[in-house]
């Protein structure tokens, strides 16, 4: 004698279950399940019903309810097909992958989790439209001590790191090491996410730059706090030997005064600037990452 497939068998179970209410009528108990008071002879059957939303309940997780065979053609047709938005996010990751190793951006200290990161978000910008410079693509990677030459401009076109050069963080964010990061004006600290490079103009450093913060909630008051790339005499190999450590900003990327004017020019008007720390809260609720919307508003 054949046994029954097990789908069939389950189902058989059930239907025994609902046209026998009889088999529980002696007993208002049935394998830990106890009827309601009114259960009476006209209410077993929902009594029945109950036994069997509970016993679904519970079982679900025993066996799945189609086995893998070459013949079961129930279970290809309910197999879980990856959706388009991970196949998508699998080649982009891929592509950041590829791109990381065949600039050798290992040998140079940058964070391979920051350039898949920066990698992610920029293609999402590049999705919505909101760059303007597409070929260029910044990257401040804050894991990194601050001794480090920790900012990368890396041309997008040609695979080539354009510059590697030292980037101050916050000095309320940390000393050696940013640790801590706001969005709030005054707080003296860096703020983590994507900027798009704005207008250039002249300040108390020399030629400065605005950036504008696409992550709301993380780096939109950008603007407000006056957060811009410029160069300071604090960021340099002569204040690290005098002082054992770089100097801090209020907040802005600064960079050395000899290079700023060059990197100003190569990333202004429009490219992707990502900031990184590896902070699980904002990786995890960055939109310009995870493809949500984008900040938009436009000033300065």
């Amino acid at each position: 004698m054949k046994t029954l497939p097990y789908q069939l068998s389950k189902i058989m179970f059930f239907l025994m279950i609902l046209t026998a209410p009889a088999m529980i009528a002696g007993n208002n108990k049935m394998a830990g399940f106890e009827a309601p008071a009114s259960a009476g002879p006209a209410n077993l059957p929902y009594y029945s019903s109950a036994v069997i939303k509970k016993f679904i309940k519970y079982t679900p997780a025993a066996m799945p309810l189609f086995s893998k065979g070459s013949d079961n053609r129930a279970a290809e047709a309910f197999t879980v097909k990856a959706s388009p938005v991970s196949l998508e996010l699998k080649s982009i990751i891929n592509q950041a992958n590829s791109l990381y190793d065949t600039m050798h951006l290992a040998v140079t200290g940058l964070n391979p989790e920051a350039f898949e990161y920066a990698w992610r978000g920029y293609h999402n910008l590049l999705k919505k439209g909101v760059l303007n410079k597409t070929g260029v693509l910044s990257i401040c990677d804050f894991s990194q001590s601050s001794r480090m030459k920790r900012m990368y401009v890396i041309d997008i076109q040609h695979r080539k790191l354009l510059f590697r050069t030292y980037v101050a963080h916050g000095q309320n964010s940390g000393a050696e090491y940013a640790s801590s990061f706001s969005n709030i004006p005054e707080s003296g600290k860096s703020s983590l996410g994507f900027y798009i490079t704005g207008r250039t103009y002249y300040g108390k450093n020399g030629l400065s730059l605005k950036i504008r913060g696409l992550d709301k909630g993380y780096n939109d008051q950008a603007l407000k706090r006056n957060i811009v790339l410029h160069g300071s005499s604090y960021i340099c190999n002569q204040y690290l030997r005098n002082f054992g450590i770089m100097g801090t900003s209020l907040g802005c990327p600064a960079i050395p005064a000899p290079l700023s004017p060059k990197i100003i020019r190569v990333v202004k008007n429009g490219s992707c600037l990502f900031i990184y720390h590896p902070t699980h809260k904002y990786l995890a609720e960055s939109t310009v990452i995870n493809g949500g919307p984008v900040y938009r508003r436009i000033n300065g």
